[in-house]
Formats: structure tokens, sequence, C-alpha cells
């Protein structure tokens, strides 16, 4: 099987199978990350579909990022070329005859890319936001088989949206400010209402890989966890009730913090508006950690800034990035993080698993994980 890097001006070509691991050995490390990530098996396999052939050609986008286990994805593709490109202009030479992309977005839904694809039947997104691939008509049009990375963030960004949540309820966006003047102040201190999380509701809206994170670390906490979630039965035992979305409303007016880990579709686009907002206690915190485009903006900004809202921890925002003239920064009881919640030490390397077993399926015509709905967005 051969392997080339291409770049703008160069090609070459190298085989390497670098070592070897035990089949056991990797077979429970691979089994072991998909139950940790919650990896979803579609129901049927691959082979089912009659479009589904054994691919001859495989392009993995690699724009400066660094990539893990290419040992494991040259064993997965078998024998099919396999393509590394490192820019733009030699990933849409490539994908002419390609029939799978992978690739992390904003690149592997570059529509310039994908109209370039006459041949792609699979398009694997390392990331787990997909919108900006719905978005494209060859995507849809093409009923491409897609599957993203759901779950492999997910730790880390609830852990990100429980620490805005306690930093809200502890007053730290004050203490920020004051740490940044120099000022140790008990009255601003006072200015700042404490609250005890143990005990008070938290509503995750949006209960997938995220939101079930989330909601194992508030239940950890000692909060009482409700959350919506669409489709599906049964919930985990630290969810005390999982109801349809149009129960937001209904669960949002109990809710003593929202947090939201919904994708962002149709549905989902302004989900959390003027009745959103009015619905909730003035005593409650909204964090987002999801798409920015589910809030309307206006809506939430009159919700801080008219006090019936405590306060609102946003890593991601409409627009984004926010321009530094955008009224929303001098609302009160606000904190931002630029987009970065999926960020931290960990070396990563559960993302390249499961990218390498899924090319392995594909390859044997198996069944495929993390499949995404095209009807659904999702």
């Amino acid at each position: 099987m051969n392997t080339r890097h291409i770049g703008q001006c160069s090609a070459f070509a190298f085989t390497a199978l670098l070592g070897a691991m035990s089949a056991g050995h990797a077979a429970t490390d691979v089994a072991a990350t998909l139950t940790r990530y919650g990896a979803q098996e579609h129901a049927t396999a691959a082979r089912a579909d009659s479009r589904w052939q054994p691919p001859r050609k495989i392009v993995l986008l690699q724009f400066g990022q660094r990539w893990g286990g290419m040992d494991e994805f040259q064993a997965a593709a078998r024998n099919a070329e396999l393509i590394v490109a490192n820019t733009p202009a030699a990933a849409i030479a490539a994908a002419a005859d390609a029939d799978v992309i992978m690739g992390h977005n904003p690149e592997v839904c570059d529509p310039l890319i994908i109209n370039a694809a006459k041949r792609l039947r699979w398009l694997a997104s390392l990331s787990a936001g997909v919108e900006g691939c719905m978005e494209l008509p060859a995507v849809k049009a093409r009923n491409l088989v897609m599957t993203n990375m759901r779950g492999v963030d997910s730790p880390v960004i609830a852990e990100h949206a429980i620490a805005l949540m306690l930093a809200l309820a502890h007053g730290l966006d004050r203490f920020a400010i004051d740490t940044s003047q120099r000022v140790w102040s008990r009255t601003s201190a006072a200015s700042v209402p404490m609250q005890f999380l143990e005990g008070k509701t938290l509503l995750v809206s949006g209960l997938g890989g995220i939101g079930t994170e989330v909601a194992r670390r508030a239940h950890g906490l000692g909060m009482n966890v409700v959350a919506t979630r669409v489709g599906g039965n049964g919930k985990p035992d630290f969810v005390s009730h999982v109801g349809q979305p149009d129960e937001l409303l209904t669960l949002a007016r109990t809710a003593d913090v929202v947090i939201s880990a919904v994708p962002l579709t149709p549905a989902t686009t302004d989900l959390y508006n003027k009745q959103f907002f009015a619905a909730l206690k003035p005593s409650a915190f909204f964090i987002n950690i999801a798409r920015g485009g589910s809030v309307v903006t206006e809506d939430l900004m009159a919700a801080l800034n008219e006090g019936r809202l405590a306060g609102a921890g946003l890593d991601v925002v409409d627009p984004e990035p926010l321009p530094p003239d955008h009224p929303l920064w001098k609302s009160p009881r606000i904190l931002f993080t630029p987009h970065i919640s999926a960020r931290s030490d960990l070396p990563g390397e559960a993302r390249w698993v499961i990218a390498a077993d899924n090319l392995r399926r594909y390859v044997a015509g198996e069944k495929m994980l993390n499949m995404v709905d095209l009807a659904r967005g999702f």
C-alpha cells in the first residue's frame, strides 16, 4: 500500500509500518476507547449500501495539525492509496478521484475540496460539529456517508462548562476584574450574590455526548439534573428526568442553571430567545459551550442588562469572534472564553484510535461509527 505526502510543489512516496502491536492488546485498547467515548455503531453494515465499494483512494487533510496513529491509518487502508494533503491546493488536486476524505473542520467542509471530489463516498470529520458541511449542496444532494467525532472531546468540554458555572456561582468574574486592578475589596465581594449549587437543579439542553458528561459531573456536585434530548429511550442513573425538546421551556422554569450542549441545526438555531430567557428564574445562570447560533444574542443581552438573568458563561457567541465594540461585552455578570473548551493537556490518542478503526470498518464494509444523520444535521 502506497502513501504519499503532497504539498503545493512537491510529492514523495514512502511506505512504512513502524513496529508492531500485539493484535489482542490493540483490540482491547480500541474496544476500551470506543466504550469510554461512547462511539455509536450504525445499525447496518457499510456494505449493505449499494453504493459502497472498497475505496481505492483515501485523502487525509493535515493542514498544520499533528496527526497521530499513522501506522494504524496505513494498516486500515489496506490496498487503497493513502494521500496526505498538506495544503488546500494539494487537497483539491488529490480529491478529484478520492473515495474518502478525512480531516478536521473547517478544512473537511471546504466547498472547493468537496466539489472537486466527484467520486467521494465518505466524508469523515475529525471534529464534532459538522454544520459547515451541512450547508454544502454537494453533501446533501449526493447523500454522502458522513461521520464525526462526537464524544471524543466531551469530557474536557463538560469540565469547561462546569468551570464556567462554578465561576459565576462564586463570583470569580468579579474577582478576576478586581485582581487585574489590584483591588482587595470586601465591598466589591458583597456586590456579588454567591450561590451554593448542591441541591440546585441543572438543565442540560441536549443530552448527547457532551451533555451526558456535563450531567455526570453536575450530579457529582450534588445537583439535581434534568435534560432534554431528541428521541431515544432510557436515561442515565445520574439524570432524574429526560424530556423531549418541546419540554425545554417547562424544564427551564425550574432550573437554577441551564447548560446548552445542542448541535446547531435548523431546529436549534435561535432556540434561546426572548421567550426562553423570560421563562428562567432571575437567579439562574446560562452556559453555552455548543454553538453561538443557537442563541439570539440581543435577547440574551436584554435579559442580563435588565437583571432577569443572574449571569452567562459563553465559550461560543454569535457573531464569532465577538467584535470589540459589540455591546454584549458590557453586559453584567458575563464570562467569555474564545471557543476553546475542547483544549486541554490530554494527548488526544482517542481521536486517532476511533478514526483509524472507522477507516478499517469502512474498508471492510462493516458497521460504521458515529454516523451523521443528514436529515437531522447531527
